[in-house]
């Protein structure tokens, strides 16, 4: 049976030959539910079972869905405190599947998106799970780019200010008409209090608890980090404002059902105090940061919308997503004003 973006047909004998397995020749391959970026598939045979990754069937930005890159940074940190699963190949040739994509191993866990498993993390472990995830940050902020072959990865100088000029930039490519002021508003407001402060670690650009895979038995352990298309070097303070804006999510802004709204996750300002604990950093300029993944949040939505009215993705089904958008921008636009302390 075919599978868009993953033929068995084509990938059984491309597996079986890369990876020098005759039992790969014949695999199932079985859609991920829940990307709504780059596609990701179950591949499994008698040999196991193993993650591809691959861009969307038609990029509307294709420059956003490097697999080069992906690679790269799981390769660099497979081995450092910052789990990831191993890498096992990679294909640039996109004569295969239509697309450059890359192989990894599955790992085994729980991802919490909007519910977890009967009798997984009670409420009286959720603090504890909640600490695990932002640790797994600050160690990821902690790796030294050079010492892990990710320099030149990115330009840290100037990241900030790359940041608003690319998802400025999306956002005008992406609208398409729609007349949401919020979101032109909020990108105005950002450039005009842009934090001058260091940047130069790995950054993931899209933290989250569901971009975790959970220890299967134990929710107070992550066995690995997933999603990495936005990778980069650049400002640690990003991932952690991004991480806040999809904890506890407030209502209308809900892009992904999150379940650290379930009793016992605590609520941000922990994950604050957590991460201060951590790392030496000034915090002082967190809430922009916040407004940064808001806007961010925005424009992704926006784009998810126009792959959507595409075709391009594997479920091109309408949720109403687009709704999101203008909600995402006055929170935003709240948290620059302060409306929420975050504490450490």
């Amino acid at each position: 049976m075919s599978v868009p973006g993953a033929d068995p047909r084509v990938l059984g004998p491309y597996l079986a030959r890369e990876l020098d397995d005759a039992r790969w020749a014949a695999p199932t391959v079985e859609v991920v539910a829940g990307g709504r970026s780059n596609l990701t598939y179950y591949v499994s045979s008698p040999a196991g079972s193993v993650v591809l990754r691959r861009p969307p069937l038609r990029a509307v930005r294709p420059t956003a869905h490097d697999m080069t890159r992906e690679h790269r940074v799981i390769s660099a940190l497979h081995g450092t405190a910052v789990p990831v699963p191993r890498p096992l190949l990679l294909c640039t040739d996109p004569d295969v599947l239509g697309a450059p994509f890359y192989v990894m191993e599955r790992v085994d866990g729980v991802i919490a998106r909007d519910r977890l498993p009967a009798g997984y993390a009670p409420p009286e472990r959720r603090p504890a799970l909640t600490d695990a995830l932002v640790d797994v940050l600050a160690d990821l902020h902690d790796v030294d780019p050079d010492a892990v072959g990710l320099a030149g990865f990115g330009r840290p100088d100037g990241y900030l200010d790359r940041q608003l000029r690319r998802w400025a930039g999306e956002w005008q490519a992406l609208r398409a008409g729609d007349d949401l002021p919020a979101v032109d508003a909020l990108a105005a407001e950002l450039v005009a209090k842009v934090p001058r402060e260091p940047s130069g670690p790995v950054v993931h650009g899209d933290y989250r608890l569901d971009n975790v895979v959970l220890h299967p038995t134990d929710p107070t352990r992550v066995a690995a980090v997933l999603d990495w298309e936005m990778s980069t070097l650049g400002d640690p303070l990003a991932d952690l404002g991004l991480l806040l804006v999809y904890w506890q999510p407030a209502p209308g802004t809900v892009v992904t059902p999150s379940v650290t709204s379930l009793p016992g996750f605590p609520p941000r300002s922990a994950l604050v105090s957590r991460y201060a604990a951590r790392r030496d950093v000034d915090l002082a300029a967190l809430p922009w940061y916040v407004a940064l993944g808001c806007f961010k949040l925005a424009v992704v939505v926006a784009g998810i919308v126009a792959r959507q009215r595409a075709g391009a993705m594997v479920d091109n089904t309408d949720d109403g997503l687009g709704a999101r958008i203008g909600p995402l921008a006055e929170a935003g636009r709240s948290a620059l004003a302060g409306d929420e302390p975050y504490g450490s």
